[in-house]
């Protein structure tokens, strides 16, 4: 695999945007970095210090501002501010399909994009606690670990039964959401960042 066969493969995405006020809207980005001649995926461990989610394993990325452009454009501001590496360093950038996350009410835009010169990545300490690479044929010769988490509706306590057929014995959908896990070396990586790995792979492994 190489960065040629990629991009091919990536060529028939085009951005496609979900405008919908009750959603924050993020721009997240797969690195790949060319090291010993070998295609790699880097990966950021989030700060300790970080509010939320600390020291979980992610991609760059973040929130699209107002002054973004696009989407894809967050994806490449945020990479190049973590990452502490030139915008212009950051180059063939393909997106991948979006996502809706409707319980934490957010639209996940992923791209893939070049890294070419991965020496000058100086990670932002107070976003960032360290990089890791993985070599991406390793990423595409394992499989990995699903787990299924289930939700069930709860409603409040003041929630209006007799406003509806069947009042308290209403049944309600539950649903199933797979999750997956990566492993490498001493590193897990799940949750988004897992989901968004498995759907890159599939789509550039297709026969």
């Amino acid at each position: 695999m190489d960065f040629e066969k990629i991009m091919h493969r990536l060529e028939g995405h085009n951005l496609k945007e979900k405008r919908d006020e009750r959603y924050r809207s993020y721009g997240i980005l797969i690195p790949l970095v060319m090291l010993e001649e070998q295609i790699h995926i880097l990966f950021e461990v989030r700060s300790l210090e970080l509010r939320n989610q600390p020291g979980e394993i992610c991609f760059p990325g973040g929130h699209v501002d107002p002054d973004d452009l696009s989407p894809m454009d967050a994806a490449i501001r945020e990479t190049s501010e973590e990452l502490g590496i030139p915008l212009h360093t950051i180059q063939n950038v393909k997106p991948l399909d979006y996502s809706v996350q409707h319980a934490a009410g957010r639209i996940i835009y992923p791209f893939v994009g070049i890294i070419t010169d991965p020496s000058k990545i100086q990670a932002n300490p107070s976003e960032v606690k360290e990089t890791f690479m993985v070599p991406l044929d390793y990423l595409l010769n394992i499989e990995p670990e699903m787990h299924s988490i289930h939700f069930q509706v709860i409603p409040d306590k003041n929630f209006p039964f007799h406003l509806i057929p069947g009042g308290e014995n209403y049944q309600w959908k539950t649903t199933d959401m797979k999750e997956y896990f990566y492993f490498y070396k001493d590193y897990c990586i799940w949750g988004l960042t897992a989901a968004i790995l498995r759907d890159f792979l599939m789509l550039i492994n297709e026969t």
